[in-house]
């Protein structure tokens, strides 16, 4: 086989758009950037990002039960939902379609199987991306994870290569970043000078639950622990936030990635059925829950290793709820945590942001999984091209 050529690090700029629907399932988030550059000199600069919510019957539809039809309809479906929300981003950009360079899309993660969790490790990401190459006129790269998995990783986490080649501190190549992520699931990356340094691993749920418990005690009418105003009206349950804490995800070391399978619908059943007549304390001990498997995941994996942290910097759906940042900001102390925005990067636009990046890498030649993140034998250029 023919070596690759080198990627150059000075490639010109080039307009990237990234989308994905997180682990929260609530919207199609696009953002596209200019990218520069790549690997170690990579630049990517923010030019709009857009989040276009699903329909509650997508949502119920996406989380439901899936067979063999409903799942081809879905892929579909996802498509198109996926190519309405990277249109808009380029017309609020103010820019033509023909001047992008590339499409990044994760899509919607239906199953994620890590070599932890099956005998034959595989994961699912579906939102069909001959659809959105159709739709936008434009080259897409999807299905990140799985040329990961196929060197011996788990596919996740992916947001590292962000965190590193973004928003590590360049001022200080010996000061170390913490980068934590409150989406469906929660991770955490710290990222120093050279990406192989890097720590990052999913630390357990983040929103997850919460959201899970929100639907039912609101009968649909709310989607997630808006503003923290479920929770913060009941009492923890410790017997059950034990019970919680013993989850033997939380005992493995990194690398290690979680998903719906362990934190998921099956969950929230079994908390729902243990105490329904205690639906707010049921939240509030879910909030805890997230709260100390995160809080327990950087005193056992990420203080030892790096005792001395400039800050953590939060990302994802969870900053909007106070009290959970409130419970998180005390518990990490005397670590600053702080938002992602403070480094002049909103951080509702990150996830987005990754897949453009992502999606010029691999045009680039460039590989950009992390291996201490993934346990991946090797580093390798993520993503398929569809032209």
């Amino acid at each position: 086989m023919r070596p690759a050529t080198p990627p150059s690090p000075s490639l010109p700029p080039r307009l990237c758009v990234g989308v994905l629907s997180g682990t929260s399932v609530d919207a199609a988030d696009a953002a596209l950037c200019r990218v520069e550059g790549t690997g170690a000199g990579v630049a990517l600069q923010l030019l709009a990002h857009v989040s276009h919510p699903f329909s509650p019957d997508l949502v119920a539809r996406v989380l439901g039960p899936q067979d063999a039809r409903s799942l081809c309809a879905l892929n579909f479906e996802l498509g198109e939902r996926f190519a309405e929300a990277v249109l808009a981003v380029i017309a609020r950009a103010g820019v033509k379609p023909g001047d992008v360079h590339v499409v990044g899309s994760h899509g919607q993660t239906m199953a994620h199987l890590p070599s932890d969790l099956s005998p034959i490790a595989s994961t699912l990401q579906i939102g069909e991306a001959d659809v959105i190459a159709e739709r936008t006129g434009l080259p897409v790269v999807s299905d990140f994870r799985t040329r990961d998995m196929a060197v011996g990783g788990q596919g996740a986490p992916l947001v590292p290569y962000l965190d590193w080649a973004v928003f590590r501190n360049r001022e200080r190549p010996d000061a170390t970043r913490a980068f934590l992520n409150l989406g469906g699931i929660a991770n955490v990356s710290v990222v120093g000078e050279h990406v192989d340094d890097t720590l990052a691993f999913d630390t357990g749920p983040a929103n997850m639950v919460l959201d899970g418990l929100a639907r039912r005690v609101t009968q649909g009418q709310l989607g997630c622990d808006r503003d923290g105003s479920l929770s913060s009206r009941g009492q923890v349950i410790p017997g059950l936030l034990e019970e919680l804490l013993a989850h033997p995800f939380l005992a493995r070391p990194p690398p290690r990635s979680a998903g719906r399978e362990g934190f998921g619908e099956a969950l929230v059943d079994r908390l729902w059925k243990a105490a329904p007549e205690r639906p707010h304390d049921l939240m509030a001990t879910a909030r805890a829950f997230t709260v100390e498997a995160t809080a327990r995941a950087f005193e056992t994996w990420v203080h030892p290793r790096f005792p001395r942290l400039e800050a953590v910097y939060a990302s994802g759906g969870g900053t909007r709820n106070p009290v959970l940042m409130a419970d998180l900001r005390a518990r990490l102390a005397p670590v600053p945590l702080e938002r992602l925005d403070v480094l002049g990067f909103p951080e509702e636009a990150k996830e987005a942001a990754l897949f453009a990046l992502l999606a010029a890498e691999h045009r680039a030649g460039t590989p950009a999984n992390v291996r201490p993140a993934t346990g991946a034998m090797r580093r390798v250029v993520l993503g398929k091209l569809t032209p």
